[in-house]
């Protein structure tokens, strides 16, 4: 997740157009005169939520949004009203820090929906348990409500110990292959004191790529091309690896490509790319590397990626809080742009390559918000999480 910062929920949104700063891989930061082709605003469709952290669909047709809050309930809007009853109630589960008003990195952190979840209702949520560690589980819809799951179908499908208390990740997503992403962090306190971030031999500072497609009691089994399945010196469900702590990433609908958002140490913030015919087995630096700087003067384990794009921590930016690749109707000129946002100001970036394929970056929008997440609809219309208690769509 992010760092111990608190923001004061501020006004409503106000649109700006600034010609501001790129970042090009590789390269430092030099000024770029670019206006994003599309202004837009920020209207709230619905609020109450306590400390919202995720938002998704479920891909049956319903146009529900899901809003997973960090204190364990996952609450359904539905045609513009939060419904009075959660969809998914697992508060005695986690750990009892989530419960209280006191910052903390645990909790009910993410959702993902099973691609066929019209036929078997299937989905799976990411908490950390009463010790501290994270657990993903496999849930089921009732047979008699589809506003409600089964809380009796519980299956644990993965049991990671966690040694501190930050840097859970959090993040589920199926990729366009239909298997499970989970993004896992480095395990916490301040600058990977075990090292975890270049160590094949643990799942911590990772993401990991599994097939869930078992019958109940199974888990899950490694897909069989995963990058390190062969491998004895390295855990088979890794797919990418160097990472610090991957608080939201997100598949590329249109092309299948893959951003991650990886939370910084004290100077830089990253956004990881990762395309679409990728093989995976990709380094992508930490603690080696705090996205393109040389951080703990440690070599890297093994050929590093840069970050397409980072951002350093002055005008009070302090922790990256990754979007999606806009593939909405709402707003054509956005068509393309990956949107990304800072948990400390609530800037908000629109970042798409140019046509030399260098990756540009700009300001689009000082929201104002504490931007937990984002989230997209079946349609493909984005949304914003703000952790003060409301989620807001991306609207002309």
């Amino acid at each position: 997740m992010r760092r111990t910062f608190f923001l004061a929920a501020l006004t409503v949104p106000v649109i700006v157009a600034l010609a501001v700063v790129v970042y090009v891989r590789r390269e430092r930061p030099k000024n770029y005169d670019a206006q994003l082709p599309t202004p837009y605003r920020l209207v709230e469709v619905a609020s109450g939520f306590s400390r919202p952290l995720d938002l998704t669909h479920a891909g049956d047709g319903s146009g529900r949004l899901f809003v997973v809050e960090q204190s364990g309930q996952i609450k359904i809007v539905q045609d513009g009203q939060v419904l009075p009853e959660p969809f998914l109630d697992v508060s005695d589960r986690i750990s009892p820090e989530a419960l209280g008003n006191g910052y903390t990195e645990r909790g009910l952190l993410g959702l993902a929906f099973h691609p066929n979840y019209a036929e078997n209702g299937f989905f799976f949520i990411d908490y950390t348990d009463h010790n501290g560690h994270t657990v993903i589980a496999r849930y089921r819809v009732s047979e008699d409500d589809p506003n409600r799951a089964d809380p009796q179908s519980a299956e644990p499908i993965l049991y990671v110990q966690q040694p501190y208390a930050n840097h859970n990740g959090g993040q589920l997503a199926f990729g366009p292959d239909g298997y499970l992403y989970v993004s896992l962090g480095d395990g916490g306190s301040g600058g990977d004191p075990e090292s975890n971030g270049q160590n094949l031999r643990t799942l911590l500072g990772t993401l990991l790529r599994l097939d869930v497609d078992t019958e109940a009691g199974e888990g899950y089994v490694v897909p069989e091309d995963n990058p390190f399945v062969d491998r004895k010196d390295a855990r088979p469900e890794i797919w990418a690896w160097g990472l610090r702590n991957v608080w939201r990433f997100s598949f590329d609908r249109a092309t299948g490509d893959l951003y991650m958002a990886d939370v910084g140490q004290n100077k830089w913030e990253e956004i990881n790319f990762q395309p679409a015919d990728s093989q995976g087995g990709e380094n992508y630096g930490w603690n080696a590397y705090e996205g393109s700087h040389p951080y703990s003067g440690k070599e890297p384990a093994s050929e590093v990626v840069m970050p397409i794009l980072e951002y350093g921590h002055e005008n009070g930016w302090c922790s990256v809080t990754g979007g999606y690749v806009y593939r909405g109707e709402a707003l054509p000129g956005l068509q393309g742009y990956y949107l990304y946002s800072d948990w400390c100001t609530g800037t908000i970036w629109a970042a798409q390559r140019d046509e030399n394929g260098d990756w540009q970056s700009l300001i689009s929008l000082e929201s104002g918000r504490q931007v937990s997440s984002f989230g997209e609809d079946e349609d493909g219309e984005l949304y914003l999480v703000d952790y003060a208690g409301s989620v807001l769509r991306f609207a002309p």
